[in-house]
C-alpha cells in the first residue's frame, strides 16, 4: 500500500480525502462534506466549511463577508484571529493550526488557535425564577433522554447541569447523540425545551427569559421573605399592622421580623405555618411549587396556622405577597378575626410595586465549561504542563472566540464561558459524540519561547490577514477586553 494512503488527510482512490479533524476519520468523496459538515473534499484536497473569524476592535459586524473584501481594511494591530473556523490539533501529533504573531503597544504577542474537541464538556444554566422546576438531582430531560440534572439553586435562581462526559459517551449512543445536539443547540444561542422528572416542562435559550409550563419567567426576586421584610419595612409601617411575604426558602412576618421590632411594631398574633426558624423567618412553610413566592400555595390566606385572639383584633390590616410582587393581597381582620379580602390602599400598593421595580428581568443564562486537555496543550507546547502552569500564573490568557474565560483553580485548564459573549454560532460538533470549540492561548512571546512552544510555527498577522482575509469572517468583539491587551 502506498504510505500516502495511511497519512491523515491523505487523498485515496477516486478523490477520496480522508479527514484528520476527529477520530472518526471521515473519507470524504469530492465535492461533499464530512460527518461534521465542518470540513469538505474541494477538488481533492480537505477544507474548512465555515470561514475563519477576526475581531476587529471598534469595528463593526459584518455576519458573512462577500469574497470581494480582501481584508485590506483590518489593520493587524487591532485583528485577533479566533479559532471559530480555525481547525483542530487531532490526532494531536502536530501544533495548532494558527500560531500568530502579533505586537500589542510595543510588546511582541503571540496567540495559539485552536478548536477543541470537547467530551469533557457541559453547560451551567441558571433560570432567574423561584418556581420550583424539580427535585435537586432530578434528572433533565430531551426526548425522553438524560441530558443532565437539577443541581443546587441559588439565591434568586435555580440551577441545571447539563451535558459532560457521562451524557456524551457513558450512556447509549442515542443519549450521547441526543445530549450533543441540545448542547450545541443551546451553546449557538438556540431554544431547546427540557423536562423536568417530578417537576416542570422548561423552555430554554440563552439570554432569554426562561417559560416555565408555557409561561414566561419576567422577573427575578428582589430577596428571599426575610429580606423583603427587612428591605420594605419601613415603607410599610404605618401603612399595615402585618406582612406577610411568603417564600419557599425563608418566609417573612413583618412584626415578629427584628426589622419590625426595631420600627417598634406591636405583635400582630397571627402565626404562620412552617418552622420558625429566628424571630419572623420560618422554613418550610409549604412544600415548594410554580405558586406563590415559589411554593405550591395558591391561596395564600392557606399559610395561616392561627390567629391568637389574646393579641390580634378587629380591623387588623395584613398584606400578603410574594417575593416578586406579582401576587399580592389585601385583608382586614373582622369581628370574628377573620381575614377578609379588601381593596389595598393606595399607599401599599406603591410598595408592593416597588418590590417589582427592585426585581430584574428574569434571564436565561448559560456558561459553556470545559478542560482543555492533553491535545490542546500540545499543540502549544511539546511539554504541556509548562503551559497550564503559566494559565494558572496569569501569564497566559485564555479566550473563547476572544471571550474571557473564567478559571477554576487547582490543576489542568478548566474553564468557564458566557456563550452569549462569543460570536455567533462560535460552536460546532463532532460524531463521536463531542462539542467542537474555539479556544486561544495569548502572551508574551518571550513566555511563549520559554514554556517550548513551537516558535517555528509562528506567522506573522500581517500573513494571516493576507492569506485569510478575502474569506473570513468579522466577528463581534462585544464589550468584551480586548483578548491581547495586557
Amino acid at each position: 500500500m502506498d504510505d500516502r494512503t495511511q497519512q491523515f488527510g491523505a487523498r485515496e482512490a477516486d478523490g477520496i480525502v480522508r479527514c484528520d479533524a476527529c477520530p472518526v476519520l471521515c473519507r470524504i468523496r469530492p465535492g461533499r462534506a464530512g460527518a461534521c459538515h465542518r470540513y469538505a473534499n474541494r477538488e481533492g484536497e480537505l477544507v474548512r466549511t465555515d470561514p475563519l473569524v477576526l475581531l476587529e476592535r471598534g469595528g463593526a459586524v459584518v455576519p458573512f463577508l462577500d469574497n470581494d473584501w480582501d481584508g485590506s481594511a483590518l489593520r493587524p494591530e487591532n485583528t485577533f484571529v479566533t479559532a471559530i473556523g480555525a481547525g483542530t490539533t487531532y490526532p494531536d501529533y502536530k501544533p495548532a493550526p494558527f500560531i500568530v504573531g502579533s505586537q500589542h503597544a510595543g510588546v511582541d504577542t503571540v496567540t495559539v488557535v485552536t478548536e477543541g474537541i470537547f467530551s469533557y464538556c457541559g453547560l451551567k444554566v441558571k433560570l432567574d425564577t423561584d418556581r420550583h422546576l424539580g427535585p435537586e438531582t432530578a434528572a433533565v430531560r430531551v426526548d425522553g433522554e438524560q441530558i443532565g440534572h437539577v443541581t443546587t439553586a441559588e439565591y434568586g435562581s435555580q440551577m441545571l447541569s447539563l451535558g459532560g462526559v457521562r451524557h456524551l459517551t457513558g450512556g447509549s449512543k442515542r443519549e450521547g447523540t441526543v445530549t450533543c445536539r441540545a448542547m450545541l443547540t443551546l451553546a449557538n444561542r438556540g431554544a431547546v425545551e427540557v423536562t423536568i422528572d417530578g417537576g416542570s416542562r422548561v423552555m430554554l435559550q440563552a439570554g432569554t427569559a426562561p417559560i416555565v409550563n408555557g409561561a414566561p419567567e419576567h422577573r427575578m426576586r428582589v430577596g428571599c421573605g426575610s429580606a423583603t421584610v427587612g428591605i420594605f419595612a419601613q415603607q410599610w409601617l404605618g401603612h399595615a399592622d402585618e406582612v406577610i411575604v411568603l417564600d419557599d426558602h425563608i418566609t417573612g412576618v413583618l412584626s415578629e421580623h427584628q426589622a419590625g421590632k426595631c420600627l417598634g411594631m406591636p405583635p400582630a398574633g397571627i402565626r404562620v405555618r412552617g418552622r420558625r426558624s429566628t424571630p419572623g423567618r420560618y422554613f418550610q412553610v409549604a412544600e415548594p411549587g410554580t405558586g406563590w413566592g415559589g411554593t405550591a400555595i395558591t391561596d395564600p390566606l392557606s399559610v395561616i396556622e392561627s390567629i391568637d385572639p389574646a393579641t390580634a383584633w378587629p380591623g387588623l390590616r395584613l398584606l400578603l405577597t410574594s417575593t416578586t410582587g406579582e401576587d399580592a393581597l389585601w385583608v382586614e381582620l373582622d369581628e370574628a378575626l377573620r381575614p377578609v379580602p379588601a381593596k389595598m390602599p393606595s399607599a401599599v400598593q406603591a410598595v408592593v410595586d416597588r418590590i417589582g421595580e427592585n426585581c430584574e428581568p428574569a434571564l436565561t443564562s448559560i456558561l459553556f465549561m470545559a478542560g482543555a486537555g492533553g491535545s490542546l496543550r500540545a499543540g502549544v507546547t511539546g511539554n504541556p504542563v509548562l503551559l497550564t502552569r503559566q494559565v494558572q500564573e496569569n501569564l497566559v490568557r485564555v479566550t473563547m472566540g476572544g471571550a474571557p474565560c473564567m478559571l477554576w483553580p487547582g490543576g489542568g485548564i478548566t474553564i468557564m464561558a458566557d456563550v452569549l459573549r462569543l460570536p455567533a454560532d462560535a460552536f460546532g460538533s463532532v460524531p463521536t459524540p463531542a462539542l467542537v470549540a474555539p479556544i486561544e492561548f495569548t502572551m508574551r512571546a518571550d513566555i511563549f519561547a520559554a514554556l517550548g512552544g513551537h516558535t517555528d510555527q509562528v506567522t506573522p498577522m500581517e500573513k494571516v490577514i493576507a492569506d485569510y482575509g478575502a474569506t473570513a469572517r468579522r466577528g463581534d468583539a462585544k464589550s468584551n477586553p480586548w483578548p491581547d491587551a495586557p
